[in-house]
């Protein structure tokens, strides 16, 4: 038995009618009234009652229609979800990031996504650069937002988002009142500073500029969360370089200054394997439709 005898079947069961289900089938009646007696031969019981004016279901065959129609059913939803698996319209993506993206490009690029693949569940996860690319190596993210550069020929990597530095001041200390602050002016202040070992081309853009203003920055905290940087300046102990998004972060006692020597761009790239699944090819897609790859 093919599916397509349970198709043949089931127009004649609805129609009651030879003639008029072999011009919805779009074949001729003849072959029709063949395969129906082929399948009835098969299955070894009647299907129909027929006589030269009428045709009606048996009880087999009634029985037997109301079968077929879940089996049809079945497969077309089948076929609905193959085809949407393939277009990267179904599935899971698991997703990593650092936490200063959830300030800036994340939230817009997750909704655009949502908008367009709601079959497709998301699964967050809040990650180092450094964690997001372990996992991704072991296949237990599929994407992740990461500060670059990325040097590995298995992962794919594009900048995404790019945005300048600010410093970020207790609300008591004395430069608060400043339109601006100059970076030489903070050589003395202990620094709160993200790991290097965590993500290094932050550090060394934060260093450098320091460096370019004439000194090295004293470290007094370590965080390996920008948030937990910014609520360490809120405790007054010291002051943080920190991306501009990061004003996105609304906490008492943090004041944030623009540095006018700083031409220091930092950013955020997404990162990927080689061989994309469709479901991470579709997320791709929205985010060059949101934000456009830089190269």
């Amino acid at each position: 038995m093919e599916l397509r005898h349970l198709r043949y079947f089931i127009a004649v069961a609805e129609e009651l009618n030879f003639t008029r289900a072999a011009e919805k089938l779009h074949i001729a009646q003849p072959p029709l009234s063949q395969q129906i007696q082929q399948l009835e031969a098969e299955l070894g019981f009647q299907l129909f009652h027929r006589t030269k004016r009428t045709v009606q279901l048996t009880e087999a065959g009634q029985v037997f229609f109301e079968e077929s129609q879940k089996i049809m059913q079945q497969v077309d939803r089948a076929i609905q979800l193959g085809r949407q698996t393939s277009r990267g319209e179904l599935g899971q993506l698991t997703v990593g990031f650092v936490s200063s993206a959830a300030h800036n490009v994340v939230p817009p690029i997750l909704q655009a996504f949502r908008t367009r693949c709601r079959a497709v569940k998301l699964e967050l996860h809040e990650l180092t650069t450094n964690e997001q690319l372990q996992r991704l190596r072991e296949g237990r993210i599929d994407l992740g937002f990461v500060r670059p550069p990325v040097e590995e020929d298995a992962i794919n990597s594009e900048i995404v988002f790019r945005e300048p530095l600010m410093v970020a001041l207790p609300k008591t200390h004395p430069l608060t009142d400043r339109p601006y602050v100059e970076l030489r002016e903070l050589s003395g202040e202990p620094f709160i500073l993200f790991p290097r070992s965590q993500a290094p081309a932050l550090y060394d853009a934060i260093v450098s500029l320091c460096q370019q203003a004439g000194f090295c920055p004293i470290a007094g905290q370590e965080a390996i969360q920008m948030q937990t940087i910014i609520s360490l300046v809120a405790a007054e102990m010291g002051v943080a370089i920190v991306p501009a998004s990061m004003q996105n972060f609304q906490r008492r006692g943090v004041v944030y200054k623009s540095l006018p020597e700083s031409t220091c761009m930092v950013a955020i790239a997404l990162i990927w394997r080689n061989h994309p699944t469709a479901a991470v090819q579709r997320f791709l897609e929205v985010v060059r439709q949101s934000c456009g790859f830089e190269t």
